[in-house]
């Protein structure tokens, strides 16, 4: 059964591999990828600081309801997640796909915006090693692994695990988001 993944992205910064290589993981599995902004139009990938290719979005962060999918991505970049997290309907969405119980995947600097959504009290999770001061202060359980899973949470520290991260966020749509903890 064909599932329905979102990808929320602020309009610059997002590094690239971060986005098109879950966003082909989803396709190649037979669902759909969304990419999701607070503003509609086209969103900059990066290539660490350089500037790679434009993205359409398919849907503003006002049109989103998280009962329309079952999923969302958190793409990294330093300036990606720092502009995600200043937008509160952005935030607010992140908020509310955590606390469904739908998988939550994020890589790299993305976790920033978990950090301001309040969601990561008790939470065991990783991500590039410069937020772990900012999720401990979140009540989060920081480690260096490759790859942690936190129930619906899925996350991982960098390009170099997106290996790992598109596995486990393949098995959470394909099994649950328990099922990629096991």
């Amino acid at each position: 059964m064909s599932k329905k993944v979102a990808f929320l992205v602020a309009s610059e910064g997002i590094e690239r591999v971060e986005l098109t290589e879950p966003w082909q993981a989803v396709l190649d599995a037979g669902h759909e990828a969304v990419l999701v902004s607070p503003k509609p139009g086209e969103v900059q990938t990066f290539d660490h600081l350089d500037k790679a290719e434009k993205r359409p979005v398919d849907l503003t962060v006002a049109d989103a309801k998280v009962d329309d999918f079952d999923a969302l991505v958190l793409p990294g970049g330093v300036a990606n997640p720092d502009a995600l997290r200043l937008d509160a309907a952005a935030v607010a969405l992140v908020r509310e796909f955590l606390t469904s119980g739908r998988p939550v995947a994020a890589i790299c600097h993305a976790p920033w915006t978990l950090v301001e959504a309040g969601v990561l009290s008790g939470r065991r999770l990783t991500s590039w090693p410069s937020l772990q001061t900012d999720i401990r202060n979140a009540g989060g359980e920081w480690t260096d692994e490759p790859l942690v899973v936190d129930g619906n949470l899925i996350t991982s520290r960098k390009p170099g695990d997106l290996p790992q991260f598109c596995g486990a966020l393949v098995e959470a749509l394909e099994h649950g988001a328990a099922a990629a903890s096991a």
